[in-house]
Parts: C-alpha cells; sequence; structure tokens
C-alpha cells in the first residue's frame, strides 16, 4: 500500500475535524457569553468517543 500517503490524508483529516472541533467550542463559548473550557466530564466523554472511533477504524482491517 502507499503508507505515506495513507498517513499524510489520515493527518490532514485529523487536522480539519480538529479545526471543525475548535470552531463549535468556539461558536459555544461565545453563544453562552463564557470562556472557552470543557468540563472534566465533557473531555472524558470526548476521550472515550475518541477511543471508540480510533478503534472502529482499526477493526476495519479485520474484515479481511
Amino acid at each position: 500500500m502507499h503508507k505515506g500517503r495513507t498517513l499524510f490524508y489520515g493527518a490532514l483529516i485529523g487536522a480539519a475535524t480538529g479545526l471543525a472541533a475548535a470552531l463549535l467550542l468556539n461558536r459555544r463559548a461565545e453563544k453562552n457569553e463564557r470562556e472557552t473550557a470543557i468540563t472534566a466530564g465533557e473531555g472524558l466523554k470526548l476521550g472515550v468517543l475518541v477511543l471508540g472511533l480510533l478503534r472502529a477504524i482499526g477493526s476495519l482491517a479485520d474484515d479481511k
């Protein structure tokens, strides 16, 4: 496979997703007129969701 190309596009998609998440977080903070911060509970939820997503992506190769 094209390992370099896969890593490049994966990094590009990750950066775009991170940027979109930051924009949404800023928009929420402006709407509520407070500082841009997430609580510990929100951070934990996000971490679990990201780990689940990575696990699902990793399992795509197991289908063969």
